[in-house]
């Protein structure tokens, strides 16, 4: 009978919750919904995660269900009275705006309200949103509202969850609490269980109220301006399961004794929050922690073993930091995690054996240590790694040929080590980025990486910095999704790879430094040569013949408006899933080329930054004037060649241009006053050449050091010493007369009058004494008139002497 009566209780309270048994609900409600859905469009780029855009077109007044709101999608009703009290729009695509009169505020039986995830056109949160006094849980993230965050969000007491965060930008955060004080905020929110007010702009102390809210289970206060002392008393709340104040660069932090206390604590992120101490050995109680995120937290001193009996973490961040000592063998317990991160700190020592067992490890990055010895064979059993980084240690000998079985690894990154070894690239043809820059590999590339790159995934590939020899493999014509190859500081010796030129994602080419050599061949007949490239580097090599004009018409990435962009990187994204975490990993790419005169290396490669080195070759010809239309060029290098003609007045289209070099090749003429229009020239050298007239003044002109133009016998004025004698060198005067055709005129005849007559003159005496002085005379006054008329000359040309 009990297990019958079990089995009826569920039917009956089925049949008496159906929605046939539901009141309709009201007329009003239903009114004010389909009101509030009119007031936006439908548009699936309204949301981040645009999952549930057909919700609310659900909603309409005729048709099936069409009278009874309670069932449209999105819509939660009581049962007893019909009110409409859960409203979930979260992910619906809404674009729009909600203003005060928005029916929403209608709704006053409302407990829930999600509206996260949407696009609401920077609008600001009403006033109204008090009228909701029931609220229980108000979630408005991820969804463009701005300004001020109003006071009677403050006084709806009900709530237990509260979350605006995540209203930002590209530029900088939308929402601030402005008059209103984070104190002020949650002082009558004395139910809240969670709170996410990330990327609000709060600027202000973290208020000592919050360790006294005893019901408080998460707490987000990420990116929010917040400085001072962190109250020790939150990390002590006995419900608290969440806590991340991360990027909040001017508040400090300092530890409680976890010694007697069992925390339920889950995540604590902590980034960029200045600690300034050690860890301490009690942290080792929290044994609930799942995630411990500490980057960029100024932490000092060792990792301590305790740390070990954390055994329930899938995730650990203690990277860029101070640590010092070894890597306890304790990490070695932690095998549920699949993140171990300790980059960028002084550790030393072996990789312990022990790592062996974390075999749940999708991502395992260690560079940037001072780690030694060899890398330990028991990494081989960590055959879910995805990303492996060992950069930056002092690893030495054979790179061990396990890692090949690694087969789901995309990231690795072994570079600045002295490994040897190379036949194991060969098998990795899963792998997306691939830098082993800066070893000691060394020989040719071996022929199995002909069929590697065949259905090849690399996005990017650093060789830089070995002594790889011999050919290139033309198999990287294969590398369809391949976005930067670096090769520089090597010595390989083959012909320009003309044969990259179709590969559609190429930005990033750098040959520099190897014996590159002949002439960059270019097809006549291909409007898509080398399209998405935008920083070439083929400087200390051996190329020759003319600069290649018809890739400077077709680089259409050097062309394109980038200035409304926000500041971002060139990097290669990867997402993993570690635990109940989301996580997306960024590679950045580095590269070291030489701007402003000086060899720089660029941990980040700034995605607008284009550049062109093509120095220290053996480039004959003119600069060709197409090279005007590369108006996003930030760094132009054609030094130390054989480069002939005048400098092209279409460089003063490169209004980007940031370092221009010239200097070192055989180059004449005028410097072009249409130069003076590149505001952002900061390095500007044109030194060695025989280049003549005034030097342009003006705007950048006058900041430029005499070592920018010096070797060039014909220049004149500032900074030089030698002055323009006679003339005025500023650049309107000298752009309107010398290059006026009446000006040539009238100053050439003079000078041809001055030649002919002084030449008549010279004739008659000469004529007159030759028949009574010596032949040497004769000769002495030739040679005298020889020298006289090349002056004449030499002036004509426009080289000005004192």
């Amino acid at each position: 009978m009990l297990m019958r009566l079990l089995y009826i209780l569920p039917l009956f309270y089925h049949i008496h919750s159906s929605p046939s048994m539901h009141p309709l609900c009201h007329d009003d409600e239903r009114s004010a919904l389909l009101q509030f859905k009119q007031s936006f469009t439908i548009e699936e780029s309204a949301s981040y995660f645009p999952n549930a855009c057909d919700r609310i077109r659900s909603w309409t007044p005729e048709g099936e269900n069409s009278t009874d709101c309670c069932s449209w999608d999105g819509v939660n009703c009581d049962e007893a009275t019909g009110h409409v009290i859960g409203l979930d729009l979260s992910n619906s695509c809404l674009l729009g705006s909600i203003n005060p009169s928005s029916t929403l505020f209608r709704l006053v039986q409302l407990q829930k309200l999600n509206l996260a995830d949407n696009y609401f056109n920077y609008s600001q949160i009403p006033s109204q949103v008090g009228n909701l006094s029931r609220l229980t849980h108000l979630n408005l993230a991820h969804s463009m509202f701005s300004g001020q965050i109003p006071l009677e969000v403050s006084k709806l007491s009900q709530l237990s969850s509260l979350d605006l965060g995540w209203n930002h930008d590209s530029k900088k955060n939308l929402l601030q609490l402005g008059r209103l004080s984070l104190r002020s905020l949650v002082r009558n929110l004395t139910l809240l269980e969670d709170l996410d007010l990330s990327r609000v702009n709060i600027s202000s102390t973290v208020p000592n109220i919050f360790a006294n809210m005893s019901n408080l289970r998460s707490l987000y206060l990420l990116d929010c301006g917040m400085y001072g002392e962190f109250p020790k008393g939150i990390f002590m709340l006995p419900n608290l399961r969440n806590l991340d104040v991360n990027h909040n660069e001017d508040l400090n932090g300092s530890w409680p004794d976890f010694q007697y206390w069992h925390s339920p604590m889950e995540q604590m992120s902590l980034a960029r929050v200045n600690f300034s101490s050690e860890l301490p050995s009690s942290m080792g109680n929290l044994s609930s922690l799942i995630a411990l995120e500490m980057p960029s937290c100024s932490l000092l001193g060792s990792i301590p073993s305790s740390i070990g009996n954390l055994t329930n973490l899938i995730y650990l961040d203690l990277s860029n930091n101070i640590l010092v000592g070894s890597i306890p063998s304790s990490v070695g317990n932690l095998i549920q995690l699949g993140l171990l991160s300790l980059h960028n700190n002084h550790l030393t020592g072996l990789i312990p054996s022990r790592l062996a067992n974390l075999t749940q490890l999708i991502i395992l990055d260690m560079s940037y240590n001072h780690l030694t010895g060899p890398i330990p064979l028991g990494l081989r059993k960590l055959t879910l790694l995805n990303d492996l980084g060992l950069a930056g240690n002092e690893f030495q000998g054979k790179f061990p040929i396990f890692i090949f079985n690694l087969g789901n690894l995309n990231f690795l990154d072994i570079s600045d080590n002295y490994l040897s070894g190379i036949k194991w690239i060969c098998n990795m043809t899963f792998l997306h980025v691939l830098d082993v820059s800066n070893n000691n590999f060394n020989g040719s590339l071996p022929e199995c990486l002909h069929n590697m790159f065949y259905g090849s995934k690399l996005r990017m590939i650093s060789l830089r910095g070995n002594k790889f020899q011999g050919l290139l493999p033309r198999s990287l014509a294969n590398c369809t999704m391949l976005k930067a190859l670096d090769v520089s500081n090597n010595q390989f010796s083959d012909t320009f790879p003309s044969w990259l030129e179709n590969l559609p994602n190429l930005e990033i080419l750098i040959l520099r430094s190897n014996q590159f050599y002949g002439k960059i061949l270019e097809s006549p007949e291909t409007n898509n040569e080398f399209s998405n490239l935008r920083i070439l580097d083929l400087s200390y090599n051996i190329f020759t013949g003319n600069l290649p004009l018809n890739s400077f018409r077709n680089w259409n990435a050097l062309k394109l408006d980038k200035h409304d962009h926000p500041l971002t990187y060139i990097h290669e994204k990867q997402s993993f899933n570690v635990g109940t975490h989301h996580l997306y990993y960024y590679y950045d790419y580095s590269m070291k080329i030489t701007n402003k005169g000086v060899d720089t290396v660029y941990n980040k490669v700034q995605d607008f930054f284009r550049a062109i080195d093509m120095s220290s070759n053996r480039f004959v010809g003119e600069i060709p004037k197409s090279i005007g239309d590369l108006k996003d060029l930030n760094m132009l290098n054609l030094s130390n060649n054989i480069l002939t003609g005048h400098i092209p007045v279409s460089l003063g289209n490169l209004t980007q241009l940031e370092s221009l070099d010239l200097s070192q090749n055989r180059l004449s003429g005028e410097i072009p006053p249409q130069l003076i229009q590149l505001t952002f020239l900061e390095w500007f050298n044109v030194s060695h050449n025989y280049l003549t007239g005034p030097i342009p003044e003006g705007k950048q002109f006058n900041t430029f050091e005499t070592s920018s133009f010096e070797g060039n016998l014909g220049l004149c004025g500032n900074p030089l010493s030698k002055k323009c004698w006679g003339f005025d060198s500023s650049p309107a005067v000298f752009d309107r007369t010398l290059d006026s055709p009446g000006f040539l005129f009238q100053f050439g005849w003079k000078i041809l009058l001055v030649g002919y007559g002084f030449g008549f003159i010279v004739g008659v005496i000469i004529g007159n004494i030759a028949t009574t002085r010596k032949d040497d005379w004769l000769m002495k006054a030739f040679e005298m008139t020889q020298s006289t008329t090349s002056t004449i000359v030499e002036l004509e040309k426009g080289t000005y002497r004192n």
